[in-house]
């Protein structure tokens, strides 16, 4: 097929989505990412990608609906999404396209995913992964059918879950290059368990820890945040495997730790290269929309913390890249946020905006057309899980319960301040202009008043508009 003939074709979409994938681990030469590097070098790259919450499921929920946590009712960890809305390929009316989903759904009822998707390859439970192994002969150790995440991280290359995602990708283009396909493949990894076959691949002198890695949690932030990290500390001295695998104690485990991570990162990279390779063998490469980007960061051992579930940096910054045929290398350093993705999507596949959607399409920014700079917002609700030291004495036990119960809202301006207003614990201001780490907590002193109440204002303005019932303190 000729590159005219491809033009005249509508574009096929696939979609890359690591989990827990930190915005700095890609275009990081100190990262074993060639792929990655190279998918970069040929996108439009959005420095300053925000979610819209730090943790998997409701960050999902709005990757798939364009639709903010607190309105799909998707707000917690092992959430779901209300019925009544739409998830991504039945937001496109558009009956040509034929789609598929291989890997974490994370995301609620099959029937949910059955309903949206003509194809589906599931890695959770007992899953088509699981039979996959079993076809190789493993013997799975849950009671229920499947395999424990850390179990199967200890398997070889060839069994692991990016390599079986990559086959299943690659076998979905190879069927269906014929007609427009959207196609969203969602690794596991870089998500902890920190482990897998290629633990060793980066020196640990390559591994730079972060610079508040060595500064403690004070009283300046809040409370639910040093909680868990008493939580994951003792869980660290009290069980090896913990240590080994999940969290830190000190500047040595950070580092072991963040090693291989990277080599996750590097895994995930191996089969994002197959895939693209794929593409380029089919003939696909010049009719097909690539998106790279994560549901939420890590910590790393940022601030002495891991995993996600707060709003530092880290935690809500993730990579977004977006390869267009024909489309030069940019990047565009406003902040943005994720409810905008969906929207985005339509408008380069030239499909109708649903209605459903929140967001606005980001095109005009890709395009290189002036595009006013926005507020980004990210939310948090309590989860189900109280991460927190039994017998604790950081504060009084209503303390600890208030603050265990917090709901955040955020803004980030785009002139770089960052603020964070709480129900139930401390809030937070950062200039992120002059404190890239947030080090420094501005909120209590003194000074600010006037950018507090100016932010905060835009805070409430957003809830009603969004129709957002967190009752958070009026200035």
């Amino acid at each position: 097929m000729t590159s005219s003939a491809h033009r005249l074709r509508k574009p096929n979409l696939i979609i890359l989505l690591p989990d827990q994938q930190r915005a700095d681990t890609v275009g990081n030469p100190k990262v074993h990412s060639p792929n990655l590097a190279k998918l970069a070098s040929e996108s439009v790259i959005f420095d300053r990608a925000y979610v819209t919450q730090p943790v998997c499921s409701p960050s999902r929920a709005s990757l798939m609906t364009g639709l903010w946590p607190h309105t799909t009712g998707c707000t917690e960890n092992g959430g779901e999404i209300d019925s009544r809305f739409r998830v991504l390929p039945e937001l496109i009316a558009d009956e040509d396209y034929h789609a598929g989903y291989i890997g974490k759904w994370h995301l609620g009822p099959k029937e949910l995913i059955s309903r949206a998707f003509d194809e589906r390859v599931s890695t959770q439970g007992a899953s088509d992964y699981s039979e996959f192994l079993v076809s190789r002969g493993l013997t799975p150790d849950r009671t229920e059918g499947g395999f424990t995440e850390l179990s199967v991280s200890n398997l070889s290359l060839e069994l692991s879950q990016p390599k079986f995602l990559e086959k299943r990708a690659c076998e979905f283009i190879e069927r269906h290059g014929r007609r427009p396909f959207i196609l969203v493949v969602a690794f596991v990894e870089p998500h902890s368990p920190y482990n897998g076959p290629l633990n060793s691949e980066h020196s640990l002198d390559e591994v730079d820890l972060d610079l508040t890695a060595e500064v403690p949690l004070d009283e300046s932030v809040p409370l639910r945040y040093r909680l868990i990290r008493e939580w994951q500390k003792e869980q660290a001295l009290t069980d090896s495997t913990m240590r080994q695998f999940y969290f830190g104690v000190n500047q040595d485990d950070y580092r072991s730790l963040k090693q291989k991570y990277l080599g996750l990162i590097t895994l995930v990279d191996e089969s994002i290269g197959a895939i693209l390779g794929c593409l380029e063998q089919t003939g696909l490469r010049e009719n097909t929309i690539v998106v790279h980007t994560s549901d939420h960061g890590d910590m790393l051992g940022a601030h002495q913390l891991f995993g996600k579930e707060v709003m530092f940096e880290e935690a809500v910054r993730v990579p977004y890249l977006i390869r267009l045929p024909g489309q030069r290398h940019t990047r565009i350093p406003q902040p943005v946020g994720h409810i905008d993705f969906v929207p985005t999507l339509f408008d380069l596949l030239d499909q109708p905006m649903p209605s459903q959607c929140v967001g606005k399409s980001l095109v005009p920014l890709i395009r290189g057309e002036a595009m006013r700079s926005e507020n980004v917002f990210i939310e948090w609700s309590p989860n189900w899980r109280a991460k927190m030291k039994k017998g604790t004495s950081l504060a009084p036990r209503r303390s600890i319960k208030r603050a265990i119960a917090e709901s955040t809202r955020t803004v980030i301006s785009p002139d770089g301040w960052k603020l964070s207003l709480r129900d139930k614990d401390l809030n937070e201001l950062y200039n992120l202009n002059d404190d890239p780490r947030e080090t420094r907590n501005l909120y209590y002193d003194g000074q600010y008043f006037g950018i507090i109440s100016r932010h905060a204002d835009e805070i409430h303005c957003w809830q009603e508009s969004t129709r957002d019932h967190c009752k958070l303190p009026k200035l």
